[in-house]
């Protein structure tokens, strides 16, 4: 069974969506180059990765910004969905490719919509002088009040519901099947989405250009939607984040003092 599914795994269709996660990341980590690294860039010109990666002030930099976002939406989110698209693959006996093209577009339209929020927070947090260019907080305030917010969400009835749908895919979508796979795609982006926004935000802690913190972010919103991993990640998590919030608070205090 297992390599049967490994067999399946490896049809034209998931080959093309492996190459897209990975092509997300490259690019993001080209965005995220020193300028003179990105200089040296031939392939293409040097012109045009140093546009792609230039992120100006204000709205001048908002279509690299949401740029950025869509990348990292998709390159860390669509990992963190597999297990529902494999069971999808499973139901159909992996044979509609377009099908599953359709459950991904849906799904991923919705992470483009989330996309455009945070490209808004982002622009609306730098220029209230509470970002640096490279989308991380300098504000310990902020910087606690985000992790503070994803730490009590990690408690709330909204994330177990959104939870129990994305670790029981199956029942998931035999739930939505009349709806077709590019509708059953929005409905599981959504879900997604109340999974995993409130971690999401937690990129303005780390810097939304710091590939090892965005990448670690994907890590546990990968083993957070696991049944068995899931279920004794999610509490602890949400008291760590408390925790680290609150720290963060005490250092702010202790610097007044």
């Amino acid at each position: 069974m297992p390599a049967a599914r490994i067999r399946q795994m490896t049809a034209p269709h998931w080959l093309g969506l492996y190459a897209a996660i990975l092509l997300g990341w490259v690019v993001l980590y080209a965005m995220q180059l020193p300028p003179d690294i990105r200089a040296a860039a031939t392939f293409y010109g040097a012109e045009f990765w140093d546009a792609l990666c230039r992120i100006e002030p204000g709205l001048a930099g908002a279509p690299n910004i949401l740029l950025m976002w869509v990348l990292m939406s998709a390159a860390m989110m669509a990992p963190t969905a597999l297990p529902a698209f494999a069971t999808w693959d499973d139901l159909v006996q992996g044979g509609q490719a377009s099908g599953f093209g359709a459950l991904l577009a849906g799904y991923l339209l919705v992470w483009i919509g989330f996309s455009l929020l945070a490209t808004a927070a982002q622009l609306a947090l730098a220029g209230a002088g509470l970002l640096n260019p490279l989308g991380e907080s300098v504000s310990g305030w902020l910087s606690a009040a985000l992790l503070i917010g994803a730490g009590g969400y990690q408690f709330s009835a909204l994330k177990a519901a959104c939870l129990s749908k994305c670790r029981r895919p199956l029942a998931f979508f035999i739930q939505h099947w009349g709806l077709g796979p590019w509708r059953m795609g929005v409905q599981l982006g959504a879900v997604c989405l109340g999974c995993c926004w409130a971690l999401m935000a937690l990129a303005f802690v780390g810097g939304t250009m710091n590939l090892l913190w965005m990448g670690g972010g994907m890590v546990l919103m990968m083993l957070e939607k696991l049944p068995q991993i899931g279920a004794r990640l999610t509490a602890p998590l949400g008291y760590g984040l408390i925790g680290l919030g609150a720290v963060v608070i005490m250092s702010e205090l202790g610097g007044w003092l």
